[in-house]
């Protein structure tokens, strides 16, 4: 078993490339690290190129026999701490990486679901992941993105998500309000977040709404605004006077789950 033992190997620096966006673009691919992630990749039988594993670190020891027994069947890569230091985006990293495939998901809006979440112009890649992670966990399977939300496959995003970037499918749009525009043929109203109205998230219903979700600084853009057929906001009797979206969105979500709970019991 040959191990790598050079920061100056051209494949190492394939890998740390891969923290960029225009390289993770050009080559298609992009970093999962860890022995939860890793392990849903496999179990979600996502494209993993490569797996990258520590030589000599000691948390190496943690990962699972049945793990390392389905890690084998993968081609892997072996290398030193010092060169595993230099790739990892992690303080306390576990001692293994894998290159996945990106891959080209369905790009096709689903209106078989009750509700479309759609994401103006996140910038902060923990909000991103957070969000997909609550998406997943509210059983959805798809969210919008305008372009210039951040990047779904940041290595942040990805760790935020905790493995539900391998289960939602992410439509990246254009043009975000053209395809609004779209959803509304399809008999969803947009339902646009905003502090500028006096309707509250509890008094509207979650069924055919695609509920969009603002830029962290500020909100949903007035173009979206204008073509939303409902404004809505969550009722905060503190003194503070907005949430971070992912803690907006969690609130939203659950008030979907809430309703959809109370339906299945009558």
């Amino acid at each position: 078993m040959q191990t790598i033992s050079s920061k100056e190997n051209e494949y190492i620096k394939h890998i740390k490339k891969l923290k960029d966006k225009k390289y993770r673009d050009l080559s298609n691919e992009y970093i999962i690290e860890g022995i939860k992630l890793i392990s849903e990749a496999i179990q979600e039988k996502v494209k993993i190129n490569q797996i990258v594993i520590c030589d000599d670190c000691e948390k190496t020891e943690s990962i699972p026999k049945d793990l390392m027994y389905e890690i084998a069947k993968y081609e892997c890569i072996y290398v030193t701490k010092k060169v595993f230091e230099s790739i990892t985006s992690v303080v306390a990293p576990q001692g293994i990486i894998a290159i996945l495939e990106k891959t080209n998901p369905n790009q096709q809006i689903n209106y078989d679901e009750d509700i479309l979440i759609v994401l103006d112009d996140i910038q902060d890649p923990g909000n991103l992941g957070t969000i997909l992670r609550t998406v997943d966990s509210i059983g959805l399977t798809q969210i919008l993105v305008s372009k210039g939300t951040a990047d779904v496959f940041n290595p942040k995003v990805v760790r935020s998500t905790m493995g539900a970037i391998f289960r939602v499918n992410i439509l990246e749009c254009e043009d975000l309000s053209k395809t609004l525009k779209e959803v509304k043929k399809h008999k969803f109203e947009i339902v646009a977040t905003s502090l500028q109205t006096d309707k509250s998230i509890y008094d509207i219903k979650y069924y055919k709404k695609a509920i969009v979700i603002g830029n962290e600084a500020n909100g949903v853009s007035k173009q979206i605004q204008e073509i939303a057929d409902k404004k809505v906001k969550i009722p905060m009797i503190g003194k503070t006077e907005s949430l971070n979206a992912s803690v907006a969105t969690g609130i939203i979500g659950y008030e979907y789950v809430r309703q959809k709970i109370l339906l299945t019991k009558k």
